[in-house]
């Protein structure tokens, strides 16, 4: 019988192979130490990452392909509903979230005791040299439309680790690809720790933020703060 694995590293891709097969040799020897799984959702990504994840080894590694299917959002929770350990780690796939980041993630919602942690650019330690003047730019102004409902010092971040039972506690319903966001404002994890991080260039591949996704995002931060106000509105009753 497998042993049910500790931790479920969750990896959203859509034309990612060329940055997996580079991240991989990375992220199994930590993934592994951890006594862990890695859980590969893939948007039917044309370039083969589906079949290249299949092959990979000795780390247990399952795919969930999701053909004519697309949405980061979507695809992190497809993935919390099919990994079967308790604590959750999402992680980007082409390489902008460090391996070695991840130990002291798990760690903080393990014997740290927080609910979620959250990889973190803006608290000491943390920077951001993977980001382009444009997206960094970008990311303030997401950072400031937040700051009404979440007092986190990086809200965009989309690397964390978060107990399963956390998740469970709201319908979840993201529009977009800030998953991380709709956790911390509607399931509330207490406490929250913020860990930092180097977020890094992209070991390959080109970026898919566009204006359809910052379209999305100020709908969800809009969505988010109907919640919000409605949550505060049944408190004082």
């Amino acid at each position: 019988m497998v042993p049910s694995p500790r931790v479920s590293v969750i990896l959203p891709t859509f034309n990612e192979r060329a940055a997996l097969e580079l991240l991989y040799p990375q992220l199994a020897p930590v993934v592994g130490a951890l006594e862990g799984e890695l859980l590969v959702v893939d948007d039917g990504s044309p370039d083969g990452t589906a079949a290249y994840a299949r092959t990979l080894g000795p780390l247990p590694c399952r795919v969930l392909e999701r053909p004519g299917v697309r949405g980061l959002a979507s695809a992190v929770l497809d993935g919390i509903a099919r990994a079967r350990a308790p604590v959750l780690v999402v992680m980007d796939a082409d390489g902008s979230h460090p391996p070695a980041t991840v130990p002291a993630l798990v760690a903080a919602v393990g014997p740290g005791g927080a609910e979620m942690a959250l990889g973190s650019r803006a608290v000491p330690g943390g920077e951001s040299p993977g980001l382009t003047l444009p997206r960094r730019v970008v990311s303030r102004a997401a950072q400031g439309l937040a700051r009404p409902v979440t007092n986190v010092h990086d809200p965009m971040s989309g690397f964390f680790a978060v107990r399963r039972d956390v998740v469970a506690r709201e319908r979840l319903a993201p529009v977009g690809y800030k998953i991380a966001l709709e956790l911390i404002v509607k399931c509330r994890p207490r406490p929250l720790v913020e860990v930092p991080f180097v977020f890094g260039p992209r070991l390959a591949g080109e970026s898919k933020l566009g204006r359809r996704e910052m379209v999305n995002y100020l709908r969800h931060v809009g969505r988010l703060y109907a919640f919000a106000a409605r949550r505060r509105a049944w408190s004082t009753r």
